[in-house]
């Protein structure tokens, strides 16, 4: 990393002239300030790096609306902030289900051996609270057609005047629904490995 001095107000000139050499002078002058801001407001889960490099794009997509009035670093610093802040409140309305946050009956389940003394009940209990758990990390429109087309079994015309959405919108939100669901469910069980 060069750790020579940079004169800002040059380099956004630059950067909003589209130099490459002065965008990359930026990162390398913004970088520990926005790692050790990412490192501070990190969501359980995330990967810094990408978190980090969301804050350069924000930062580069939105260089217009800088207007001076606060030191540079400051501005990027509530854009970091702000960053994490979303994928927080993200995190929060789908929240990811992990392996570990599951009971050692609800794994059992997964890997489909109930427990030795689990009743079917019991068993179909816990594998709709593993289910519960992941139609919750979903969007609601994502929720609402897994339940009514898959859990309450209701034809894609019931959903149409239910939604008010045409069939072909049905239709592909489904799929993207399920398939979805799927790679939740995938990356639940290679937790396991």
């Amino acid at each position: 990393m060069d750790e020579s001095p940079i004169d800002l107000g040059q380099c956004l000139t630059r950067v909003r002239d589209r130099d490459e050499d002065a965008a990359r002078a930026l990162v390398a002058h913004l970088q520990p300030l926005v790692e050790r801001l990412v490192r501070a407001h990190l969501p359980r889960g995330d990967d810094e790096r990408d978190l980090i490099q969301d804050v350069f794009l924000k930062v580069f997509t939105r260089l217009d609306q800088f207007k001076g009035s606060v030191p540079f670093e400051h501005w990027v610093s509530r854009v970091a902030i702000s960053t994490c802040l979303d994928k927080l409140r993200s995190q929060m309305r789908r929240p990811v289900v992990r392996w570990s946050d599951l009971s050692e009956e609800q794994q059992q389940v997964l890997e489909n051996q109930a427990p030795d003394d689990a009743k079917p009940e019991t068993s179909d209990r816990l594998a709709w609270d593993v289910m519960k758990q992941l139609l919750e990390s979903m969007s609601p429109k994502e929720r609402l057609l897994i339940t009514l087309l898959d859990l309450e079994e209701k034809s894609i015309a019931e959903v149409c005047e239910i939604t008010g959405w045409n069939s072909g919108v049905v239709r592909i939100r489904a799929f993207r629904a399920r398939q979805k669901l799927k790679g939740l469910y995938r990356r639940l069980t290679q937790e396991t490995t």
